[in-house]
């Protein structure tokens, strides 16, 4: 049976702040562990004000210390921005922790500008064309130690911390293959892809210590509500945010609106409908259809829902009744 877990963007809602951002993604936490999803995820992005999980570690933990079962990971840690060593040293420390609950999502874009990207590395050695030496570089880290081995992770050594290689490209695809490790596609958002990027991991696919079959799992944006009417209101916050996102202008989650057309000029709408086309929205039955369809496409072994909602009421509801749906 395919699973169900959480991408969560911790957003920043017009007239709020971080803090509040941050409770409210771990009180979700503790819903979607209620509710039986397998893992909540956060994602690491920069420069964003909507967006509260920069300092992705740091959220996990505050998540992680909140609940008790659900594992808790990145989606992901956008590996060029850091030295692998210093990521061995979070996730071992946090895999300390909180044992057997932590997951490694890894990503090669920046989550950034490239201002902003030079102001994380102070120069662009982190070059994402060297992403896959750096996350072989970071797995070495999470074996145990060798005699003599000068560097190591402390926390980290030994502790096998899983991985997960994330991407929005047939690139990340095949990086998964070859190293036999799961592969995340970021549907939610690119989905022109999906369906090749699949096809090249699970042929490509290469056995490893760590995975002997292909593991897939699919972001999916799902806005489930009591009526269709009231799922596509909510739905028009996201629209909103690409928009914006898209225009040079991001900023806070906004309020959703009565009417997403009148707002826009017609040329953004082929925009929108092609860039969030992997979005179920509506009511229970509707949300059911939909995700059996999704799941029915990819043949995925788990779909990651993502749900930016403004209203926090709301947004648990909607994971409440995407749960049912699935079940």
């Amino acid at each position: 049976m395919t699973s169900l877990s959480i991408l969560d963007l911790s957003p920043i809602t017009q007239g709020s702040d971080a803090g509040t951002a941050l409770r409210n993604s771990r009180d979700l936490a503790q819903h979607a562990e209620r509710l039986g999803y397998r893992r909540f995820w956060l994602a690491e992005h920069h420069n964003m004000t909507g967006v509260a999980s920069a300092a992705t570690a740091v959220a996990i933990g505050f998540v992680a210390e909140g609940t008790r079962t659900i594992r808790v990971g990145s989606g992901g840690i956008m590996l060029p921005n850091h030295a692998p060593l210093v990521i061995a040293e979070q996730f071992g420390t946090l895999a300390s922790l909180y044992p057997g609950r932590i997951d490694l999502g890894l990503g090669r874009a920046p989550g950034t500008d490239q201002i902003t990207s030079r102001a994380l590395r102070r120069n662009l050695a982190g070059d994402i064309d060297q992403f896959p030496r750096d996350v072989m570089e970071l797995a070495a880290y999470f074996e145990a130690a060798q005699p003599g081995q000068r560097v190591q992770a402390v926390p980290g050594a030994g502790l096998k911390v899983p991985l997960y290689i994330l991407g929005s490209s047939t690139y990340g695809a095949q990086l998964a293959a070859a190293f036999g490790l799961p592969f995340a596609f970021a549907s939610h958002f690119a989905p022109q892809d999906l369906d090749l990027a699949l096809r090249l991991y699970r042929a490509q696919f290469q056995p490893s210590a760590t995975l002997q079959r292909p593991y897939v799992m699919v972001g999916l944006n799902v806005f489930a509500a009591d009526t269709d009417e009231e799922a596509l209101f909510h739905f028009t916050s996201l629209q909103q945010a690409f928009v914006n996102l898209r225009t040079g202008a991001p900023g806070p989650l906004p309020a959703p609106v009565a009417d997403i057309k009148a707002i826009y000029d017609a040329s953004i709408h082929p925009m929108l409908d092609e860039t969030l086309s992997r979005s179920v929205v509506g009511r229970p039955d509707t949300v059911a259809k939909g995700l059996a369809a999704f799941i029915e496409r990819t043949a995925a072994n788990e779909v990651i829902v993502t749900a930016q909602i403004f209203d926090h009421a709301a947004r648990i509801r909607s994971f409440e009744l995407t749960a049912a749906a699935i079940s």
